[in-house]
């Protein structure tokens, strides 16, 4: 009889789970789209306006990534500084559990810098992006000179025609185009068609000393996957350069230097001068 009782019971068992097999609904697992984030972009508003300081918020279960122009970050509640007024677009990437992404933009209007932003961003990109090209009204644009005691090519000199042979791939026409969007760098060449595309940073907190009491470099400039027009280092195999020294920013004139290895000061540096288009 027992026997009997045991053996409906595992029919019975058997009969049920092959009529409802088991699922794991865990919603944690499944990957989310685009229209199921939860994800904001909210200026901090100071006196009735929109300040340039953002709020971001990942409230959604997946990783984030925030690229919010001049940056990216990673957490899910953040701060960020904006740069620009004026309508600006946030990108937010979502790493599900699954490993897949999930990607979504929201724009935020910027009204007013109420937050002290580094002016040299506008000085780089305007007021959202800007191109440079050789300085003509310069002695010249490109050549070598003393450290710390030249701020120009003043020992082997190039005028701007001369850079179509210096230069080829770029020439004299060449221009470097600096954007807030994503800190981007584009050298360009429009008649050639040639265009190389990075990234660049700066740090107006690595001042160079002239030795003399003076500054001969207000800062740093670095460049990632991308160099200036004649970026090369021609004593050195005509490596590229990807980080110079900063001799003078302002609306008009970027110019740029850098020492070859192991110069001290009068050993060889190099220059590049440039002016806004």
């Amino acid at each position: 009889m027992k026997k009997s009782i045991i053996y409906s019971l595992i029919i019975l068992m058997a009969a049920f789970y092959a009529c409802d097999p088991i699922e794991n609904r865990d919603s944690n697992d499944l990957p989310i789209g685009a229209d199921e984030l939860e994800v904001s972009a909210t200026p901090v508003v100071v006196n009735g306006v929109n300040s340039n300081k953002v709020v971001l918020k990942n409230m959604s279960p997946v990783n984030s990534e925030w690229n919010y122009g001049i940056g990216i970050t990673r957490k899910s509640v953040d701060t960020v500084l904006m740069v620009v007024t004026g309508p600006s677009t946030i990108s937010f990437t979502g790493l599900n559990p699954d490993g897949s992404y999930v990607t979504k933009d929201i724009s935020v209007t910027v009204d007013e810098l109420t937050f002290p932003v580094p002016p040299q961003w506008g000085l780089l990109c305007g007021s959202g992006s800007k191109t440079w090209v050789w300085d003509e009204t310069a002695s010249s644009v490109w050549g070598n000179g003393g450290y710390l005691g030249c701020y120009a090519p003043c020992w082997w000199t190039n005028d701007k025609a001369s850079m179509d042979s210096n230069d080829p791939d770029f020439g004299s026409n060449g221009s470097l185009t600096f954007s807030i969007s994503g800190a981007s760098l584009v050298k360009s060449n429009e008649s050639s068609s040639n265009q190389v595309s990075g990234s660049f940073s700066f740090d107006m907190s690595k001042t160079t000393d002239d030795g003399n009491g003076g500054l001969w470099a207000v800062g740093k400039l670095n460049t990632k996957n991308v160099t200036v027009l004649a970026g090369k280092a021609p004593n050195n195999g005509d490596a590229p350069i990807y980080e110079y020294d900063i001799l003078q920013l302002d609306e008009d004139k970027l110019y740029l230097g850098w020492p070859e290895p192991g110069a001290g000061a009068w050993g060889t540096a190099w220059f590049w001068m440039y002016r806004a288009q």
